[in-house]
């Protein structure tokens, strides 16, 4: 029996789990930090083991990779390389959802020296993205096309009927990451030509998306698009995007919530003061400042404006606790979205992930194919974050389990041997793609 320790009991790791305790010849133990954590998701089930384990304490960390056959790991990826490192040490394979650091990618000749695999990004983004994409740039290819351009948008939101709050957005776990992306510069390609965003002016680049069924989005540049043409093996393009979907409003809300300084993680002592100074001396206004009033002032923007209903909303413009003695405008700004912008009980999210590949092909003709994955949240149960995060990482950790991968080193899943087998069983679990082909 095949023993499966996953590190990280999350909100990704219950379809991944549940996936492994439906088989009868395997074996799961879960590490969590948080114990009622891990037993949530082994339950009494008699193939699983929850552990409380510390990832400082590496002596034991040691101890749960010797004994298991493959390891998940579903932690922050700043903890891989540790998990990484031990799992070199004992030569055990080892799965991800993150992406390839410097760190990880620093063992790929240490790991196929010890004959085994460290398969990272199988996830939804980085996963099911490379995944689909590489499927459409291999079949152009196999017809002997050349791909001119490859846009793609991927966004994990509330479900129209649940989009019940003014920012369009909800949050299943600390939006702190979500909004550090916002502080990104983003780099991507058109005709031919680098084009750069600072990432000061990363949310004044949102355009409308429009994808049929559903209302329209806003999508705007993600960090760096150019890395994709090596990693997908397309130098000829002229157009390579990658973006992000949220709902109206997010992107010239976000802008301005960077403009006041509230993406700030600086730490400074709160002792004595209520949450309007600080967030005046954050906007370096005086700590009596009319904030609604003197902001719209400094945006040149009508002090009746949906954008101050906004931030009125969230309370940013209230007096009240600071949620600490000491803290910096990032925290503050965390905690006012944890109070107001979680998921209630029954409410769906929704993952869409588009991608448009545009190809010429030998015989003078052109085409434009349009690939869109549309996932809705089951009420009451898994997310589709968590179906679209948990079930690629679990059928790629079936694939290395059941031997089926002759290569080794830091792998990520862009060659068929990797991307076929694991889209047939998320097909099989009800993530299908649409796919519409246009003559140009």
């Amino acid at each position: 029996m095949k023993h499966l320790l996953v590190i990280g009991a999350g909100f990704v790791a219950g379809p991944l789990v549940r996936t492994f305790l439906e088989k009868p010849d395997v074996r799961v133990t879960v590490a969590d930090i948080e114990p009622e954590k891990a037993r949530a998701l082994t339950g009494t089930h008699e193939r699983g083991r929850a552990v409380v384990l510390d990832l400082n304490d590496e002596a034991a960390l040691r101890n749960e990779i010797k004994g298991a056959d493959l390891v998940v790991s579903l932690v922050p990826y700043v903890f891989h390389p540790v998990v990484a490192r031990l799992c070199l040490a004992e030569k055990k394979n080892l799965v991800t959802t993150s992406y390839v650091s410097e760190a990880m990618r620093s063992l790929d000749a240490d790991a196929r020296r010890a004959g085994i695999i460290f398969l990272n990004e199988v996830g939804l983004d980085p996963g099911i993205d490379h995944m689909e994409a590489m499927k459409g740039i291999d079949g152009i290819r196999s017809r002997g096309g050349r791909v001119l351009g490859f846009r793609s948008y991927c966004g994990g939101l509330p479900a129209p009927e649940a989009d019940t709050n003014p920012f369009g957005y909800k949050f299943s776990w600390s939006p702190r990451g979500v909004l550090l992306a916002g502080k990104n510069e983003a780099r991507y390609l058109k005709d031919g030509r680098e084009v750069v965003i600072p990432a000061a002016d990363l949310f004044l680049n949102a355009e409308t998306i429009e994808i049929p069924g559903l209302p329209a989005f806003e999508g705007y540049p993600n960090r760096n698009s150019l890395s994709y043409l090596e990693t997908y093996g397309i130098p000829e393009a002229r157009d390579i995007f990658r973006g992000t979907l949220r709902w109206p409003g997010w992107c010239e809300t976000l802008k301005k919530i960077g403009d006041w300084g509230l993406l700030d993680a600086k730490v400074s002592d709160w002792t004595g003061l209520t949450r309007r100074p600080f967030l005046a001396r954050t906007a370096g206004l005086p700590d009596g400042a009319d904030l609604r009033r003197e902001l719209a002032a400094r945006w040149k923007i009508d002090p009746e404006a949906k954008l101050l209903d906004r931030l009125a909303w969230l309370g940013l413009f209230e007096d009240g606790p600071l949620p600490g003695k000491s803290g910096s405008p990032l925290d503050l700004l965390e905690k006012l979205m944890l109070a107001k912008m979680l998921y209630a009980p029954g409410e769906r999210d929704m993952v869409v992930l588009q991608h448009e590949f545009r190809a010429a092909f030998p015989d003078g003709t052109a085409e434009r194919t349009v690939s869109t994955l549309i996932d809705y949240g089951i009420p009451g149960g898994d997310t589709s974050m968590s179906r679209t995060v948990g079930l690629p990482a679990a059928a790629a950790a079936d694939l290395v389990l059941k031997g089926r991968l002759n290569r080794t080193g830091v792998l990520t899943p862009v060659t068929p041997d990797v991307y076929g087998p694991i889209l047939a069983e998320l097909k099989s679990r009800g993530l299908v793609f649409r796919e519409e082909t246009i003559s140009e």
